[in-house]
């Protein structure tokens, strides 16, 4: 179904639009201005909506056309229909001129609509929309529960949300045990069920209600225990879709239990990384979803990040690389005191302190602000020659937890 708006200062005229659109299931309203909007308002609208038709009313002609050449501007590609209670002929050319091919009058004929959506969708389906989002979309999985991934995934956000011109996104999608609410101490009661309940109808007002910023980094926490909750795929998905419409980079906090959710948003992640650390149980784990990923063709946007890495660590990260056939990008200290004074002032770690630098080394590799052969060097550094590795689960090794 084609996703539209209205822009109508006739309240009525406007309810007979969308009562009609309704019942005929080829558009389904998602934004309604009452007005004729400025250049501002217009742009935050149509970022917040993305609607692919556009039905602008005629009332005032200069105002209409004012708005029609703003909004091509901004989505190249929406399809404007004209709407209005009567309409002569020198207003009609004046309209046709401006680019609007379909206009529709009051009283509102059901079948002449019909047929004027359906050549609309046909257009849409040969030349979309120009919709401006990001492919900046980033998730963190647990290879078990307690390896760290709610840290990384929050630090390394913050770390983002620092660099110049990255407004930056973190969603906590753990809804058994989301750990991002307690780690920042966020009070807002609004979370992800109230953004997801809302997906449709999420706009420029409503969303900053249900995100708390701290710092340069807006945070959508998600919410009180509640495991029999059931999240809908496709309202995360329509979360996402407005979120990356809004943000240029969003990193997504996965509770590790592959969720319907969860594997929707890494089909929609440039890389999913995966926090195991040096132990066998979390090893053990990570290989078994690694299968499971690569069963469904995720594999190969799987990258290892591996946490709590001692100098001295049975494991070192060439093995874990030779374990789990992807490669290890980053490593991190084994800094406890660090995280527990940062969680206790519900503050990011410190940013000069080792384990701090190494978020922000993780932040610009994900963005590539490093060349790319000095991103190879720095993992070669972390992949230094090792002793030959060992298979961790062969016969007569004693575990390494």
């Amino acid at each position: 179904m084609l996703k539209g708006a209205i822009i109508c200062p006739d309240e009525d005229l406007s309810e007979k639009l969308e009562e009609l659109l309704a019942g005929m299931g080829v558009v389904a309203v998602v934004r309604t201005i009452p007005r004729y909007p400025n250049t501002t308002e217009l742009t935050r609208a149509l970022r917040a909506s993305g609607p692919q038709v556009l039905f602008l009313s005629i009332e005032s002609l200069s105002r209409a056309l004012e708005v029609a050449s703003a909004a091509e501007e901004q989505l190249p590609g929406l399809q404007i229909v004209a709407i209005g209670r009567t309409a002569d002929p020198a207003t009609l050319l004046e309209v046709m001129r401006s680019g609007v091919r379909e206009f529709i009058s009051y009283p509102f004929q059901r079948q002449s609509v019909y047929e004027g959506l359906i050549r609309i969708k046909e257009v849409l389906e040969k030349k979309p929309v120009v919709i401006d989002s990001t492919d900046l979309v980033f998730t963190f999985l647990p290879s078990k529960p307690g390896v760290g991934t709610t840290t990384i995934a929050t630090n390394t956000a913050v770390a983002v949300s620092r660099l110049p011109d990255q407004r930056s996104l973190l969603v906590d999608c753990d809804m058994n045990s989301g750990m991002v609410r307690f780690l920042l101490q966020l009070e807002n009661n609004y979370s992800l069920i109230d953004a997801a309940e809302r997906a449709t109808h999420l706009d420029e007002n409503i969303w900053p209600q249900l995100v708390t910023t701290v710092g340069h980094l807006d945070v959508l926490h998600s919410g009180k225990l509640n495991p029999g909750l059931r999240m809908e795929p496709a309202r995360i998905q329509n979360v996402l879709e407005f979120a990356r419409r809004s943000y240029k980079v969003i990193f997504l906090d996965l509770s590790g239990n592959l969720e319907k959710y969860s594997l929707e948003a890494m089909q929609e992640s440039k890389r999913i990384f995966m926090v195991v650390t040096p132990e066998v149980p979390s090893l053990h784990l990570a290989r078994e979803k690694i299968g499971y990923l690569r069963s469904i063709d995720l594999a190969d946007r799987v990258a290892i990040l591996l946490n709590r890495c001692q100098k001295r660590s049975i494991v070192s990260p060439a093995q874990v690389e030779e374990l789990l056939g992807q490669p290890v990008v980053m490593t991190f200290a084994n800094d406890y005191q660090g995280v527990h004074k940062a969680m206790t002032a519900g503050k990011p770690v410190d940013a000069n302190s080792d384990l701090g630098r190494q978020f922000t080394q993780l932040a610009q590799f994900m963005l590539e602000k490093k060349p790319a052969h000095e991103q190879k060097k720095r993992l070669m550094e972390y992949l230094s020659i090792l002793p030959s590795p060992v298979s961790l689960f062969a016969p007569g090794k004693k575990s390494a937890s």
